[in-house]
């Protein structure tokens, strides 16, 4: 949690940088739109003194938005120390994060996702597990998204280690099943998927505020968000991830059913985990549907998308915690 701190410091100091870097850049576009104004200016005058000049209509000696560094296209940004330092510390936490789950592992003497703790230990390094496979693979420079990811890993992580912990305990019967390992691998997979494509809606949803404010013509302060993807980018990526997540959601009902039907004789009980379950992928589903067929774009699949990872939270914790069932395993 130590390193996992550090990343996020690393993390917030280049999202400071991006803001500094943004306001210099909009103040030299500023500069240098004045000084073409002003040599306009005096073209102009020049050009009055010896013949008739004609005006184009509708010429303006006014800067646009885009010369003054306010345009929705994103400022140029380097790599700065603080992002080589936040993904660093990110890998080197994620290491440790790993030997810590497999320690749990051997010392239970099987997979660690028995109870709130251990998934929650397991579940946090499989979504920084997508966070640093996404950022490599991906053509677009996602590493602005670690502020948002180890800063989600640190609460979980901090939450289950001051409220969840429990010593090993042998698994419940209807655990002894290879099922239990498919059917968890895969939910936390899917978990960290929809993990990030929470963080790239809500990233989202605050750059199509900046970009509305700057169509309407109202100032907007230079921030990070400068620096960024623009809006409709950042939302066909949350949205690629999230296909991604519901597949694996999809599967995850699946194994489910059918380790149910293999540990109570079963497919479906309407346990309240399996409701949750069902509602989760409801959501997912109602999201990827309105925006493929119903037109659902911009912040409106944002919202949905950020609804179905609170779903996905509200089963972890609130379902886990004070809901009875056969899928109570919070060890608590």
């Amino acid at each position: 949690m130590v390193v996992y701190a550090i990343a996020f410091i690393a993390f917030s100091i280049d999202l400071a940088k991006r803001s500094a870097a943004a306001t210099a850049a909009t103040d030299a576009a500023l500069v240098e739109a004045k000084q073409a104004v002003a040599v306009g200016a005096a073209s102009d005058a020049t050009a009055g003194t010896g013949s008739t000049a004609t005006a184009a209509p509708g010429a303006s000696a006014r800067p646009s938005k885009t010369a003054a560094g306010t345009g929705t296209g994103a400022v140029a940004y380097g790599r700065s120390p603080s992002l080589r330092v936040g993904v660093a510390m990110t890998v080197l936490a994620w290491l440790l994060h790993l030997t810590a789950d497999v320690t749990r592992g051997f010392a239970a003497g099987r997979v660690p996702w028995a109870n709130m703790y251990e998934f929650a230990l397991t579940g946090t390094l499989i979504i920084t597990t997508v966070f640093l496979v996404v950022i490599v693979i991906s053509k677009h420079d996602l590493r602005f998204l670690g502020t948002f990811v180890t800063g989600l890993v640190l609460v979980l992580l901090g939450v289950a280690a001051l409220n969840f912990y429990v010593s090993p305990i042998p698994l419940p019967p209807a655990l002894q099943s290879v099922w239990l390992v498919i059917h968890v691998f895969v939910a936390s997979a899917s978990v960290g998927l929809f993990a990030l494509g929470f963080a790239l809606s809500v990233v989202q949803l605050m750059q199509s505020r900046r970009e509305a404010l700057l169509d309407t013509a109202k100032a907007a302060k230079a921030t990070f968000l400068a620096t960024l993807p623009d809006s409709v980018t950042l939302e066909n990526l949350a949205y690629r991830v999230n296909i991604i997540g519901f597949i694996m959601w999809t599967f995850t009902l699946m194994a489910g059913s059918i380790w149910a039907e293999k540990a109570w004789g079963r497919y479906w009980g309407w346990d309240t985990k399996e409701v949750w379950t069902f509602i989760i992928w409801v959501v997912y589903a109602g999201y990827i549907h309105a925006r493929a067929t119903r037109g659902w774009r911009g912040s409106r699949s944002a919202w949905l998308a950020i609804i179905g990872f609170s779903a996905v939270l509200f089963n972890f914790t609130v379902v886990n915690l004070f809901f009875k069932g056969l899928h109570a395993y919070s060890g608590l």
